[in-house]
């Protein structure tokens, strides 16, 4: 598992990030060395502490983060706490440890206080995130988990792999000549007026309009220029017969500019509609997973009462087990009371460790079910990124084709404007 530490202070902020509500499950496991039982206090005890010393950073804070999809058992973390632990020097110090679930992952945090209560003084920590890098590679090899490519190579790791970031743009698929010349033809054929085979080509996506040295022409969503006579099949000749009325017709450049407006326009409203359509979707799975983590709190909360319930009694066998009186000092003196006592500790940690291993049980099994919502939830975020960031990057796309032909179009106007003769200045009245 990844490990990351560092050292710290601020002792309530680290507590209420730690018991913060915005993870569907947050379990307070242990609170050790520490006078309360609180994290809060207990945090606030350290600082405390940390005040008869010159010490600022007097936490020193870990996260134990496994594997995507592997179910790591609370004694697997554990262990791997006692092992950073013990690597660190940080052994026999205050502890707390917290485990978080959030959107299918468990995770786990571990709070040292490092200040020596005997001593007064910091414990020292050098090299820590080596120190942790190589205990990680250990987990890594020991539970047989497919180890990340910079846990590897430190020099593998690079800042720019970013994961959240992960599309492919889509590639644009050309139209079949045969089809486009089919459309030109079946739009010429079926209209005996120009304002006819102009409204059937714009029906098929395209506009016409009057052309530079082409004549008529048709400007379809992209752009593209198509000639009438070429793509009819017929000559110029009979184009101008049918289509008599060029002035009425936009420029080309002008053709490009109503199409990128109208585009625009278009893609804008269906990049609404679709983020609208998102919203709608992932608020329902949202709601979903919300009433899912309502229900595994009911099922954890009814298993963690059960299993107190079952303690409660075996405290009163246990108890029962120890003779009373005559009998029981009879018994503290044969060594028969020691015997009884413990055999009834093995009973409680048997106890103990099988409690937990129900704990870890139902823990997994709604971790699965949480990992199934969660990977939905992610395809959707996924296709939605994709779809809505096509449609922006069309979008913005045609806004910039018509802000480059309105400016061709400025740029020819002014040269115009420049070549025609200028009238001749008239003198003063009085000259005349």
């Amino acid at each position: 598992m990844i490990l990351v530490g560092n050292q710290r202070g601020g002792a309530k902020n680290l507590a209420l990030h730690l018991l913060k509500e915005e993870n569907e499950h947050v379990e307070v496991h242990e609170v050790r060395g520490f006078a309360s039982h609180n994290l809060i206090a207990a945090l606030n005890e350290a600082y405390a502490i940390s005040l008869a010393t010159r010490c600022k950073q007097f936490l020193f804070s870990l996260s134990l983060n496994p594997p995507k999809d592997e179910n790591v058992s609370t004694k697997v973390f554990k262990q791997a706490i006692e092992q950073a632990e013990e690597k660190l020097g940080l052994t026999g110090q205050p502890r707390a440890i917290v485990f978080h679930e959030k959107k299918g992952r468990r995770h786990c945090h571990a709070v040292w206080s490092r200040i020596n209560a005997a001593e007064m003084k910091a414990v020292q920590l050098s090299f820590t995130k080596r120190k942790l890098s190589g205990l990680s590679r250990e987990l890594f090899l020991e539970h047989g988990w497919e180890m990340p490519t910079g846990l590897k190579q430190s020099h593998a790791r690079d800042p720019r792999n970013f994961t959240l970031a992960q599309w492919q743009q889509a590639k644009r698929i050309g139209k079949d000549p045969k089809q486009i010349k089919a459309v030109f033809q079946e739009s010429w054929s079926a209209n005996d007026t120009q304002g006819g085979f102009a409204h059937a080509l714009k029906e098929e996506g395209y506009v016409l309009a009057r052309g530079d040295r082409r004549g008529f022409v048709a400007v379809d969503h992209r752009g593209e220029v198509f000639a009438i006579s070429k793509w009819v099949g017929i000559k110029a000749k009979k184009v101008r017969s049918k289509l008599s009325d060029e002035q009425s017709l936009p420029l080309v450049d002008e053709a490009r500019i109503l199409i990128a407006k109208d585009m625009t326009l278009r893609l804008d409203t269906l990049f609404q509609e679709q983020a609208s359509a998102f919203e709608a979707r992932m608020a329902q799975l949202e709601e979903k997973r919300q009433s899912m983590t309502r229900q595994h709190k009911i099922k954890r909360q009814k298993l963690r009462d059960g299993q107190h319930l079952h303690w409660q009694h075996k405290q009163q066998e246990w108890r029962n087990n120890l003779n009373k009186g005559f009998r029981g000092l009879f018994d503290r003196i044969t060594g028969k009371r020691r015997k009884i006592e413990e055999r009834n500790e093995q009973d409680a940690w048997q106890i103990k460790l099988d409690q937990q291993k129900e704990r870890d049980t139902l823990i997994f099994s709604q971790l699965e079910t949480s990992r199934t919502l969660q990977s939905r939830i992610e395809r959707l975020e996924a296709l939605k990124f994709h779809r809505l960031d096509e449609l922006e990057r069309d979008k913005s796309q045609y806004q910039d084709m018509r802000q480059q032909r309105i400016e061709q179009l400025e740029t020819q106007r002014q040269e115009q404007n420049r070549s025609r003769p200028q009238p001749r200045q008239r003198g003063p009245d009085w000259l005349l």
